[in-house]
């Protein structure tokens, strides 16, 4: 068995590499486990900090200093590299060289960021140390699990209406979940039940959706849930419209290409889309047969319209062409589920 490092523990690795899509939850989960490596030590003497916001302050040669120089004063030190993506190819080898063989009492916290961190490093990390990944996932049914996940531990229990509720109220803002947590638990108490009713006025203003929300609601008819569901990815610091149109344009033009395809099975349908999901390749090919090729056409000329629309061919306000266009969009929908 091999020596303890000093001041490390048994469930302190040499390294970690927090990474994930969302800035906000790799800058929660850093956080967390920089505190959890500090413990109860003075921040000011264990914590290191390189990089950040200028373009300039990230030197992988100050890093390995940092990260082969024994602390002073302390059992520890914990040096951060933020924006860790900034890495060069070269610092990234000088610094998996470090991980592979740490100083017993550092460790080596890289916060995902600026990019790709170097594949050298990464697999130092995995291989050494521990990789974070804060990444939910890419359907509805990830985002519902990462939720639950991340209910389990926290410091208030919230009813089954209650998480649905903030579920559906935080849609893709998954980053305010831990500070909503937080200030339930300030308001009712570590460990309280929270209902629905206790929950409301903590929600603030509603979060931003997934596109697919917005396209499922479409295929179902429902023009009033996708209008709602609309104004919520585009309100205040949501998606341009044309993004939105791009998102509609995509999935109609799914479609249109499985449209009379022989298509035997839905890894079939995926692979003509060239996505990896099957149950993505089978909602669009059900939703496909379910509109034909004359509404799927009439479709395409909606949002082949709307597109010019919002780049000045009218001069309504992109909002109203894109309520518009989801009106129709919905009622083609409709109108087609009705005739079966």
């Amino acid at each position: 068995m091999s020596a303890a490092r000093p001041g490390i523990t048994d469930d302190v690795a040499p390294a970690y590499l927090v990474k994930g899509d969302d800035a906000a939850l790799v800058a929660q989960a850093a956080r967390s486990l920089i505190e959890r490596l500090v413990g109860e030590r003075d921040p000011a003497l264990v914590v290191e900090e390189h990089g950040g916001s200028s373009v300039d302050d990230l030197d992988a040669g100050a890093v390995v200093d940092a990260c082969t120089t024994p602390p002073f004063l302390i059992d520890r030190r914990v040096v951060v590299v933020r924006e860790a993506g900034r890495l060069n190819a070269d610092g990234g080898a000088r610094l998996a060289k470090t991980v592979a063989d740490p100083l017993p009492s550092t460790v080596l916290v890289l916060v995902g960021g600026g990019g790709a961190v170097p594949q050298v490093l990464s697999k130092a990390v995995a291989a050494n140390g521990e990789v974070v990944d804060t990444a939910v996932g890419s359907g509805k049914r990830d985002r519902q699990r990462w939720m639950g996940d991340h209910l389990k531990d926290a410091p208030v229990r919230l009813s089954s209406g209650a998480a649905s509720r903030l579920g559906e109220h935080l849609g893709d803002d998954l980053g305010r979940l831990a500070g909503i947590l937080q200030t339930l638990a300030a308001a009712y108490g570590e460990g309280a039940t929270v209902g629905e009713g206790e929950l409301e006025p903590f929600l603030g203003e509603a979060g931003s959706v997934p596109p697919w929300d917005l396209t499922d609601n479409i295929d179902r008819g429902s023009t009033a849930e996708a209008l709602g569901t609309l104004h919520r990815m585009i309100g205040p610091g949501g998606r341009p419209a044309p993004e939105v149109v791009a998102v509609l344009s995509r999935h109609f033009s799914n479609m249109l290409r499985l449209d009379g395809a022989e298509i035997g099975s839905d890894e079939e349908a995926a692979g003509l889309l060239g996505v990896r999901s099957p149950y993505v390749g089978k909602k669009a090919l059900e939703q496909s047969r379910r509109m034909g090729s004359e509404r799927l056409a009439q479709a395409i000329t909606l949002v082949a319209g709307a597109d010019l629309d919002i780049k000045g061919a009218t001069a309504l306000p992109p909002e109203l062409v894109l309520e518009v266009l989801v009106a129709r969009l919905s009622r083609l929908a409709r109108s087609r589920a009705s005739r079966r």
